[in-house]
C-alpha cells in the first residue's frame, strides 16, 4: 500500500460517522500530498482532452460530508471516472480535508481522476472566504501557501469526447 492510499483511508474514515469529524493529517502528510499533486497537475496539459463516460461534480466548497455521500452515491476512484470543476474550499469547515482527499485521488488515479481550477483556488478569493484561516488555524500559513502553488498548476478546461467543453463558471 502506498503512503497516498494510507492517506485516503485516513480521510475515508470518518465515513459511517453521521457527525462532523475533523481528520488528523500530520502537515508532514498533507504537505506530502500538494507536493506529489503538483507534479501529477505539471506532467498534464492546461486544457484536458477526455473520454466519456465521465462524472462531472460542481463546486463542493469544503462540505466534506457532502464529498463522502457523492462518492458514494456514484462510485469512487478508480471504479468512476470524475472531473471536479473547481471550487473545493471556503465557506464549508472541512475544505482541508475535502481538497486532500481529491488530491490524494488525483495522485492515484492521474489518467481517470480531473480536478480543475475554480475562482477560489486563487489566493485573493481563498484568503478572505475562509481556506486561509483555516489553514492557520490548523497548521500553518506555510500551509496555506503551498496549497496555492498546487492551484496555481491546475487545468483550467476539458474537452470529453470533442464535444462537450466544461471550466468552472466563477
Amino acid at each position: 500500500m502506498t503512503m497516498y492510499n494510507s492517506i485516503i483511508e485516513k480521510l475515508l474514515i470518518t465515513k459511517s460517522s453521521r457527525q462532523k469529524v475533523l481528520v488528523t493529517l500530520s502537515e508532514n502528510e498533507v504537505k506530502q500530498v500538494i507536493q506529489k499533486a503538483r507534479e501529477v497537475f505539471m506532467s498534464q496539459p492546461s486544457l484536458l482532452e477526455l473520454e466519456a463516460p465521465i462524472k462531472l461534480c460542481g463546486d463542493i466548497h469544503g462540505q466534506y460530508t457532502d464529498l463522502l455521500r457523492l462518492l458514494d452515491t456514484c462510485g469512487a476512484p478508480p471504479h468512476v471516472n470524475y472531473v471536479f470543476l473547481g471550487d473545493y474550499v471556503d465557506r464549508g469547515k472541512q475544505g482541508i480535508e475535502t481538497v486532500c482527499l481529491l488530491l490524494a485521488y488525483k495522485i492515484q488515479y492521474p489518467s481517470s481522476f480531473f480536478m480543475l481550477r475554480g475562482n477560489h483556488e486563487c489566493s485573493a478569493i481563498n484568503r478572505i472566504y475562509g481556506f486561509y484561516d483555516e489553514c492557520k488555524r490548523r497548521y500553518s500559513i506555510k500551509l496555506w501557501k503551498m496549497f496555492t502553488e498546487v492551484f496555481n498548476c491546475m487545468p483550467v478546461a476539458a474537452i470529453i469526447s470533442e464535444r462537450v467543453f466544461v471550466c468552472h463558471g466563477g
